[in-house]
């Protein structure tokens, strides 16, 4: 994946904060954290999913999984690619006051293209001030009050009762809001019903914070895309391994009137997409290490003697490759691969 852009000088200052560390939160720092930025998972724990009784029907799990190794696994996912998951809750989200802006970053209040940060207050009085923010709680949006005040909530009777909930309709399909900077994956109406729709509508939340960061940087729009996507080596085969392939490639979804030999900045982004799509390149034998280095990792987070309880069964030993199961369970204990990371 590519290198991160320039982090904030400001030692509490992050790139991205995820609020939530549910399936919608995880997904949401995979996608963010593989692309290179710093993301924070601050998840409190309750999370809605924690009342399904089991949970039968996310893809990849034939029999179901238990709530809890689902969560752990999915939090596992998000720290493999790079997030930090600080267990905390987070009570309010708001604009750094624009008295610290002149000790935080000075060029804030000359360029009127610059980021202003936000400010997390957490559940000890701390804080912690993030370029964007990601809400991923299903159970509610009270924390972002201060940013948008009561435009982001409605009211509904039930029983007689007047209630007050998050608008889901706050955010547009693709986590957009009112709020420069500000993303909401969930709550996000029936988008954040089912755990797996939940977790794509994260990961969808983060490729379109993406898309505008890369825009910030000055990616040409059709150029700001990120795809999270590996390939052989054999797809780089003869012209499409040369960056002359590339550079033409990035050219043509250039507006006619735009010349990339005028403009150094363009020629210098034109070489950073070229570097991104060539990092994407992967070997045989950086496949096998990836996928090796993946199935340790899950048996590493369910437990070995987890895994040894299931292996009597027969049954797990039928859905994965039983050799490779059994080499890792008799080996020693797991050295992580050089570059299993990325892959």
């Amino acid at each position: 994946m590519p290198e991160a852009p320039a982090a904030s000088t400001a030692d509490d200052r992050i790139d991205v904060a995820v609020v939530g560390g549910g399936p919608a939160g995880c997904a949401a720092a995979v996608f963010v954290a593989r692309y290179g930025l710093d993301a924070v998972v601050f998840d409190s724990g309750p999370s809605s999913l924690r009342r399904c009784a089991f949970l039968e029907n996310y893809l990849g799990f034939p029999d179901g999984i238990d709530v809890e190794t689902f969560l752990d696994l999915a939090q596992a996912h998000a720290r493999e690619a790079g997030a930090t998951i600080q267990e905390t809750r987070v009570e309010s989200v708001d604009r750094v006051d624009a008295d610290a802006l002149p000790d935080l970053a000075p060029d804030t209040l000359t360029d009127p293209d610059a980021v202003v940060p936000f400010e997390l207050t957490l559940q000890d009085g701390s804080t912690r001030r993030a370029d964007r923010v990601i809400a991923a709680t299903r159970s509610g949006g009270a924390y972002l009050r201060p940013l948008g005040g009561e435009e982001m909530f409605v009211e509904h009777e039930h029983d007689g009762e007047i209630h007050e909930h998050f608008d889901p309709e706050y955010a547009d399909v693709d986590g957009r809001t009112p709020i420069d900077g500000c993303y909401v994956a969930s709550p996000a109406g029936e988008r954040d019903v089912q755990a797996i729709v939940a977790a794509g509508q994260g990961a969808h939340v983060a490729r379109r914070l993406l898309a505008d960061w890369r825009q910030a940087q000055g990616y040409p729009e059709g150029l700001d895309e990120v795809y999270d996507w590996l390939r052989p080596a054999s797809e780089f085969a003869g012209e499409r391994g040369g960056r002359d392939r590339w550079r033409e490639y990035f050219e043509s979804r250039l507006p006619d009137d735009v010349d990339v030999n005028a403009d150094e900045e363009l020629r210098a982004l034109r070489e950073e997409y070229v570097d991104q799509v060539l990092a994407t390149r992967r070997s045989s034998e950086a496949i096998d290490r990836s996928t090796r280095a993946g199935i340790e990792t899950l048996v590493e987070t369910i437990g070995t003697d987890r895994v040894l309880e299931a292996v009597d069964d027969d049954r797990l030993l039928e859905a994965i490759d039983d050799e490779r199961l059994r080499a890792h369970l008799e080996e020693e204990p797991r050295k992580t691969p050089e570059g299993s990371i990325d892959g």
